[in-house]
């Protein structure tokens, strides 16, 4: 008879991860600066306000993973970080929606000098949460009354990141959980109402916002309104355009000098566009591509079902959130207000994405030791 035990490599990190991930907060660093600089100016006196709080997120963030792949102890699978996350993350929620509207949206929470943007944190602790929930439950996963507690979760943070409100986010944490609770076993047939639920719950805050309606016929027609609805999306198209295949150069962009709305958060793709070029936004995009294939290595090369599900979440909603910044910058689908991973301006973002990329890491430093039991 054999048996399995757990056990922490040090220094047994996925080093293609790593390197992945200290290359695109580089990229991100760079071009923060270089599509903030001018505004910067403008708001705050001098060019480097931004860069100040994207290297203070980055150094933290960092800091965190270093940590974390030094940390022998799966802390992250016991009840109590786990539940303490998802209860601290539902406090937070609650706490935005209580609190003075910031540009009239409820999604920060300002302490000192600080912003945090609790709907960042509530991918995460989903994440987790749903990997705890599904390893404990995994054989009787499919009685329909064990999923009661697991969908109620999920419909409570996105009804909460839905209300302050952050319709992109709740979409990707819907996607998400869906396929957290497939991947962990529940078969097709349970999602029919619960999805006829969300379907219903997303329609009729789609249908309550105009702007979101305005939005959809802005991508469809940008042309019909090029100095209203479609400015966001010519503008972006126009500035991945004009860099060509190779660039106009660090610092050169056109489009950065208020022509762009949020380039240096939700558009930096386009400026990434305009100043490195067609190799500049297929080396991005490769970068993710590859960051998504190394964590869904890590994924099924991990120990327990628990951290199977956590790394395959986290390693999703990154990948999906990615994909789905581009796609905005590139006119395929309505603008979303998500940011680039790692690169986009953020602190708040940029830290929990370490964060979860550092649980990652030391999710790819356990492993399995199979001995032969007397």
């Amino acid at each position: 008879m054999y048996r399995d035990t757990e056990f922490f490599k040090p220094f047994g990190f996925d080093r293609a991860t790593f390197f992945i991930t200290l290359i695109l907060v580089s990229i991100g660093i760079i071009m923060v600066f270089s599509s903030s600089g001018i505004i910067s100016s403008e708001k705050f006196g001098h060019p480097f306000h931004y860069l100040l709080n994207q290297l203070m997120g980055a150094g933290l963030g960092l800091s965190l993973i270093l940590i974390l792949m030094q940390i022998n102890i799966p802390f992250y699978q016991t009840r109590f970080f786990v539940f303490g996350l998802l209860f601290l993350t539902l406090g937070l929620l609650v706490l935005c929606l209580v609190l003075p509207s910031t540009g009239a949206t409820d999604r920060w929470i300002h302490i000192l000098n600080f912003q945090i943007q609790p709907s960042e944190l509530a991918k995460i602790s989903l994440i987790l949460f749903l990997a705890f929930f599904l390893e404990r439950k995994k054989e009787k996963m499919n009685h329909p009354v064990n999923l009661i507690i697991p969908f109620s979760v999920i419909f409570l943070i996105i009804f909460l990141v839905l209300m302050e409100p952050d319709y992109s986010t709740a979409i990707v944490i819907g996607i998400i959980s869906a396929t957290m609770l497939y991947l962990g076993g529940v078969k097709i047939k349970y999602f029919f109402f619960p999805g006829l639920s969300a379907i219903g719950l997303f329609a009729f805050y789609l249908l309550k916002a105009p702007y979101r309606w305005n939005r959809i016929i802005a991508i469809l027609s940008p042309e019909k309104d090029p100095l209203g609805l479609g400015f966001q999306v010519i503008q972006s198209k126009l500035a991945v355009g004009s860099g060509g295949i190779l660039n106009l150069g660090i610092g050169e962009s056109i489009q950065k000098l208020f022509f762009l709305p949020s380039a240096y958060t939700d558009y930096i793709y386009a400026i990434i566009g305009e100043e490195l070029g067609f190799v500049g936004t297929m080396a991005v995009l490769i970068l993710f591509t590859l960051l998504f294939w190394r964590g869904l290595l890590i994924a099924k090369k991990a120990p327990t079902p628990f951290s199977q599900l956590a790394a395959a979440g986290i390693t999703m909603a990154i990948f999906f959130q990615a994909l789905l910044n581009i796609s905005v910058v590139l006119g395929l689908v309505p603008p979303t207000g998500l940011t680039l991973p790692m690169i986009s301006y953020g602190r708040s973002s940029l830290i929990v994405t370490l964060f979860s990329l550092g649980l990652l890491l030391h999710i790819s430093q356990r492993r399995i030791n199979r001995w032969e039991k007397p």
